[in-house]
């Protein structure tokens, strides 16, 4: 991922600083263990901790001779250790190295995104209390339906999260497994109590079978789960770029002092942010895809997995990871526009009271398909007068209808028109969705 979208604590978990310090700990960790069974001296355990270096440059240029990167590594380090290296990697396959590694940075990632969600909720539950009682206008298809709580809108995107982090512990705890057996995974060359032993070293669970690599469903439920974090977040930018659009103007990203909108037009302000994010969960998502893909593997072990998952690995984790800071600050400084929400609310007349017309109907003995004729009729008059620029009531024309007059009592028609009445259950709503975060 480019330095652009990357922020450094996640980047230096793929840093290959990082991932060499992680090979040499599997292998010393395995060292100790050989070590404790008698297979090595202990002396050349201590030795392999004590000598133990690498240097990054010198990896890379016997890489170029051996075309093997473990390999490379462990001549490397047998520079630096001295006759004792020879004990290195004893009855190990390159796949009990990489394979253990890759799971403890996914590990580190996914703790990393997990403090991360943590941050997305509790922006969002600050923003959710503020305006559980701002009423708004609800849309479905883009268009006007029935009032809202502004709050409730940010409470479904808390939902959302608080189930993300969810099946992100669950990906995290499933991910976090450890295989040192050997080739094709018998434990031939290698007593299991040496993974044993790593594992409980780099706090990771012990793959029950592992046939040289770790099952690819493991890492395919991992990034499926990354992919539907990084949908949720598309689904509040999504939001926020709507309420931000001109005719709209109900909320609106952060704008900070000195920021330019355009290099042509000065008077915009963009959604530069959450357009932003639209396109990093795209990033995240496309890795979703190549991880299913690599379940499929020849017998025991191919290596058709490798490239791609040095590819999506660090990159889906990283802009992952700058998503969701970067959605947190949006959430953070978003600002809403109660006078403008309040103005859209009321800016067709009152037809989103429609349906508490057709059930005060309904109720007063006129059956549902003739109280939503009559119902829908005086509904359609008034989006003609609307779309001629008129100034339309949807209650001062229902009150000149003689059906409507007949069924329905002017105080029963006016308590239609109680626009409180949609948020009176706003609070209970959002206290389940705490219960269930």
């Amino acid at each position: 991922m480019i330095p652009r979208y990357s922020r450094p604590e996640m980047a230096k978990i793929w840093d290959p600083e990082n991932r060499m310090r992680i090979w040499f700990e599997i292998e010393a960790h395995a060292c100790d263990a050989l070590a404790q069974l008698g297979v090595i001296p202990k002396s050349a355990a201590k030795n392999i901790w004590k000598k133990g270096k690498w240097e990054l440059a010198r990896i890379d240029e016997i890489e170029k001779e051996t075309r093997h990167d473990v390999l490379a590594f462990l001549t490397n380090l047998a520079e630096y250790i001295g006759p004792d290296a020879r004990f290195v990697h004893q009855g190990m396959t390159s796949s009990d190295v990489l394979d253990t590694a890759l799971a403890v940075q996914l590990k580190q990632a996914a703790e990393l995104l997990l403090k991360d969600i943590d941050g997305v909720l509790a922006a969002l539950k600050k923003r959710v209390e503020e305006n559980l009682d701002v009423l708004t206008i609800g849309r479905s298809h883009g268009i006007h339906a029935e009032p809202t709580s502004f709050g409730l809108k940010l409470a479904t995107h808390y939902a959302a999260f608080a189930r993300a982090k969810k099946r992100l512990q669950i990906a995290h705890d499933d991910i976090a497994t450890c295989a040192i057996s050997g080739p094709v995974g018998t434990f031939a060359t290698i007593d299991p109590r040496v993974e044993t032993h790593v594992a409980k070293k780099l706090g990771l669970s012990v793959e029950p079978i592992s046939t040289q690599i770790i099952p690819r469903d493991r890492h395919a439920m991992f990034f499926a789960t990354l992919g539907v974090i990084a949908s949720s977040i598309e689904n509040l930018a999504i939001e926020v770029r709507h309420l931000q659009r001109s005719e709209v103007r109900e909320a609106e990203e952060p704008f900070a002092k000195g920021q330019k909108g355009s290099s042509a037009m000065p008077h915009k302000r963009n959604p530069v942010l959450a357009e932003n994010l639209t396109g990093l969960a795209r990033i995240v998502r496309a890795s979703v895809t190549p991880a299913l893909e690599n379940v499929a593997l020849w017998h025991e072990r191919d290596i058709s997995h490798s490239a791609v998952e040095r590819v999506f690995g660090p990159d889906a984790t990283i802009a992952l990871d700058f998503a969701l800071t970067r959605l947190t600050g949006l959430i953070d400084g978003m600002v809403i526009y109660r006078e403008r929400i309040e103005e859209n609310l009321n800016s067709l007349g009152g037809l989103h009271f429609s349906q508490r017309v057709l059930l005060a109907l309904t109720q007063a003995g006129v059956s549902r398909e003739d109280s939503y004729r009559i119902v829908q009729s005086n509904a359609m008059a008034v989006w003609a007068d609307l779309q001629k620029g008129k100034s339309a009531s949807f209650v001062d024309r229902l009150k000149t209808d003689k059906t409507i007059r007949e069924h329905v009592k002017p105080k029963d028609l006016a308590a239609c028109f109680d626009v409180k009445f949609y948020i009176r259950h706003a609070r209970t709503i959002w206290k389940r969705v705490l219960k269930e975060g």
